[in-house]
This record gives C-alpha cells, structure tokens and sequence, in this order.
C-alpha cells in the first residue's frame, strides 16, 4: 500500500513543448531571389524607353502559324523580372514547407529568360523557336555524353574520358559514312568508337586499379592525339574519299510536327534527336524500374554488400563503362552525320566536359542530366544569336556564356550534391 500510495504521489514527468526545426533554405533558392533582384535593378530599369521587341512564334513553314507578339521592351522587361522574383519567393515558402521546387524554378527560369531576352533585344527581333531549337540541337552531344556518364558512375566508375569517346564516336561515324556514302551506317560504326575509349577505361581502371580522374585525362589525351593524327594523315589529304560523310536530314512526325511551337522543336529533327529521346527514357527505366538497375546501384553505392548477395561487382562496372562508352560513341556521329558533315580536329570543343558537369546539376539521373544539358545547349545557342542580332552584352562575354552557365549551375544551383557512396573506388574483393 505504502509503495502504491508512493506512486501515485509521484510527479507527472513534464512535457516539453513540440519544437518546429525549420529546414535550411537550399542554395537554389537562394540565387534565384538573387537573380530575381538583379533582373528588376538591370533588365528592368536598364532597358532603353519607348523601344520594342518582337518575338517570333514561327518558323515560316508550319501547318499552323501563330502571329508575332510585339511587346515595350522596357515595361515587358520589369514585369517579366517582377514575375521571376515571386516565383522566387514562391520558391523560398515551398522550401520552408518541404514541397517540391521544381515547378517554381521552372517559373523561374522561364520569366528570368523572358526579361533577360527584353533587355538584350530591344529594338530587334528575336525568333523564339529557332532559338529553342537550335539549342535541343547543341544540347544533343550532351545529352548522350550524360547519359555515358551516369551508366559509369551508378556503377561506381567516374567517367571523365568522356570527351574522348565522343571524339572517337565522331572520327569513326566520319571515316565509316564516307567509305560507304550511307549515313546510316557511320551512325551504327560510331559507337565503336566509343567501345574503344570505354575498354581501355575499363581495363585500366576496373582491373588494374589505375586512378580513374587521372585515367580520364590521358584518355581524353589518347583520343585527341590519335584522332588528329589520323586527321592529318589521312582525312585532309583525302578529303573527297575519308571525310565527306553524308548527313541526316530532318524527319517530320505526321501531327505532332505540326503542333505550334513545339512541334518544330521536337518532332521536326532527325534520327540521331528522335534516339536521344529512346535512350534517355530506357536508362531511365532501366536503371529505377528494373532488378539491373537496382544490381548497378547496389554497386555503386555499397559494392561488399553487393558482393555478398552474389553481385559480381567488378564484371558489373565492366559492362556499364562498355555500355556508356557505347552511348557516348554514338552521341559523337551527332557532330558528323547529323550536324557539320565532316570531321574537325578537336571538333567536339569540350562538349565532354560539359556533360560530366551535366551529370552533377541533374543529381546522378537521367532526367535531371536531360535538364541540365538542354539548359547549357540553350545558354549556347544563345549567345550565337545574340552575337548575330546585336546586343549590349560585350561579344567576348558572350562567348564565355555557356561556360558560366556550367559553373554557375554545378557550383551555385546545386549546392550540396552527393555522388554515389563507391564512385571511383575500386573494388577489390578480400
């Protein structure tokens, strides 16, 4: 009784208050209030009065044609940065909220382009889908170069030779399409090329342990010499038999070409776009929605416990680094057979690098690398049309254009991004 009553005189342990932890605002948010500012103090209020802009909705060719849109350049270009800053801060309260970012970021972005394009274009003209087109186009290399880095990497494998296998693809799609004057056949040698650079990536890195950022370089190294020797050796001298690839001519989609707008953008392309489209949606499905995919993370992210449900991990990344040297291969007959129409040394200018970084902003996965690719295509594009119409914008700065889009999305958008936990660390099994 006396342990009882005890008990029951016993204080209530005291509830302490239910504490809310706000998350921290992530560093996208973050610069796109910032650019959200600096788009109403400069686009907004630096735009010369009583001058207009024109955008053009059409090509000239489609079945329907939508009318050009003339706006005040100065007026358009506030309200465009005035919408893009609250998108911004639309951003920063879903964040608080934990949803998700990418519908304001896309708001973002759009309206940020519209005021930007206000600005630069007062006074001119500007025809809105050549430019979206021309930058799907850019962005193609790209786009495959991704997806052969993302194969590598969820297997644990860091893939920077990436540029040579793009490089090799490119070569070998010329050499092979003007041997036999068919298109169609340079674009199925051209992967071969890239087999070539992924074998010595894999044998060098996976077998014999070699240091794969370092392995990345030489490669890159190998191809541009071994190509460019070739080049001077054999296709200059030869122009007419080795270099004279045909190329692939667009091919409209009945209907959908003739959708406005986005019809001309994406279903008036030719083969090598239309099996970007394939590629990007099977490595997506492959890699999230089927039992290899999850083998390949699993190796990626913890190969001795990969290894102890019977995944061989080594023959695993061998095989994934064969594929991505494979889909960069044929991304390279982009630049040949589906673009230029010859081959040029050191013609894919550093497209390879870019792509690794596209791998970065879009977090290891297929459509983030999709997204980031066509963003650094556009900010390509961009600054070519700029160049031709005119701009304030000095032409040097221009130039530089794609590639601060790329540091400014890997260093300043993304912010914390974690790779998958084995990525360039060899396996050895004990």
């Amino acid at each position: 009784m006396e342990r009882m009553s005890a008990t029951a005189q016993a204080p209530a342990p005291e509830v302490l208050p239910e504490v809310h932890i706000v998350p921290p605002t992530p560093r996208l948010v973050k610069v796109m209030i910032g650019l959200g500012v600096f788009a109403i103090i400069v686009f907004g209020l630096f735009t010369a009065a009583g001058e207009s802009v024109t955008f053009q909705l059409t090509l000239g060719d489609e079945a329907i044609a939508l009318p050009d849109v003339t706006l005040p350049a100065k007026l358009s270009a506030i309200i465009f940065s005035i919408i893009a800053l609250l998108a911004a801060v639309g951003a920063f309260m879903a964040a608080r909220k934990e949803k998700a970012l990418w519908p304001y970021a896309t708001a973002f972005g759009t309206f940020f382009i519209l005021g930007f394009l206000s600005w630069a274009v007062a006074g001119s003209t500007i025809n809105v889908v050549g430019l979206l087109q021309g930058s799907l186009l850019l962005a193609v290399p790209l786009v495959f170069g991704s997806m052969s880095g993302i194969l590598c990497e969820r297997a644990g494998v860091i893939n920077i030779a990436i540029e040579g296998q793009l490089l090799t693809g490119a070569f070998v799609a010329a050499v092979v399409a003007s041997l036999t004057q068919n298109a169609y056949l340079g674009l199925i040698a051209a992967p071969l090329g890239g087999l070539f650079i992924g074998l010595l990536l894999a044998v060098f890195a996976i077998k014999y342990f070699v240091d794969q950022v370092i392995l990345g370089v030489v490669l890159n190294v190998l191809a541009v010499g071994l190509t460019s020797f070739l080049y001077s050796r054999l296709l200059a001298p030869n122009q007419e038999t080795w270099n004279s690839p045909p190329t692939f001519s667009p091919v409209p989609i009945p209907v959908l070409s003739d959708i406005p707008i986005l019809g001309p953008i994406l279903f008036n392309q030719n083969i090598v776009v239309y099996l970007m489209y394939v590629i990007v949606i099977v490595i997506n499905v492959a890699l999230f929605r089927t039992k290899w995919g999850l083998r390949v993370r699993a190796v990626g992210e913890h190969p001795q416990a990969a290894d102890t449900v019977g995944i061989k991990v080594n023959s695993v990344r061998f095989r994934n680094v064969m594929l991505g040297g494979l889909v960069a291969g044929l991304g390279g007959a982009f630049f040949t057979v589906a673009s230029v129409g010859a081959f040029g040394k050191e013609m894919t200018a550093g497209k390879g690098f870019i792509a690794l970084a596209a791998v970065i902003f879009g977090r290891w996965k297929p459509l983030g690398a999709l997204g980031a690719a066509l963003f650094f295509g556009f900010a390509d594009n961009l600054q070519s049309v700029l160049s031709i119409i005119g701009t304030p914008i000095p032409s040097e700065f221009m130039l530089m254009t794609p590639y601060l889009a790329t540091l400014l999305a890997v260093a300043g958008l993304v912010g914390k991004v974690r790779a998958p936990a084995a990525d360039g660390i060899p396996y050895k099994k004990s």
